[in-house]
């Protein structure tokens, strides 16, 4: 089966500022060319979805409902800047801290390849002409998890990644970038998209 390639983009850090946990809807900040990454990932025919670890859930930090809460802002914000996103998938889970439902070893968790098998197979994608985009290591390491490439954004988290981690990684990055905007215009022209 031959699906549509797409970008799968980590939330903190790559489409929003990283603020350790969103514990309130009124802490989250998209960055300002976030709108724009996913705006051209749309035009150019690809999937777009963001794939994201929320253990403060499980942890208790704060409620499901922020999360979901958080997501509809992000859908709103894209909305009103002419941007969709096909997909939101997002692992609760922790494997060692707080209670079921939401203390469990998952396939979701990144880097583990349950959230990017699940936009897979609803979003009717192929992953092997796909990119994962983020500020870790375990972003880069879900896309190779399933066959797909993988980015490494200096935003967030990735400066220091790629600065102190990135030497001692068995596979460098397929492309880094300065931020999401960067990569995903980087992407795209090299598709030919």
């Amino acid at each position: 089966m031959s699906g549509r390639p797409a970008i799968l983009f980590d939330r903190d850090g790559t489409l929003s500022r990283e603020i350790g946990y969103v514990n309130h809807a009124s802490r989250f900040e998209l960055l300002p060319f976030a709108v724009d990454a996913v705006r051209r990932v749309n035009r150019a025919g690809w999937a777009a979805a963001i794939v994201t670890n929320q253990a403060g859930v499980a942890r208790g930090y704060f409620p499901e409902s922020v999360v979901h809460e958080v997501h509809d802002g992000v859908r709103a914000a894209m909305a009103q800047g002419g941007a969709r996103l096909d997909g939101i998938y997002a692992c609760l889970h922790h494997p060692s801290a707080g209670e079921p439902p939401y203390r469990q070893d998952c396939d979701c968790r990144k880097p583990r390849p349950g959230l990017a098998r699940q936009a897979e197979r609803e979003l009717g994608l192929d992953l092997s002409r796909s990119w994962v985009l983020g500020d870790r290591h375990g972003d880069l390491a879900l896309a190779w998890a399933v066959g797909a490439r993988g980015c490494l954004v200096k935003t967030g988290y990735g400066l220091g990644e790629l600065t102190w981690h990135a030497p001692h990684w068995r596979r460098p990055p397929d492309l880094v970038a300065e931020h999401v905007l960067e990569a995903v215009e980087t992407i795209l022209r090299e598709a030919g998209a």
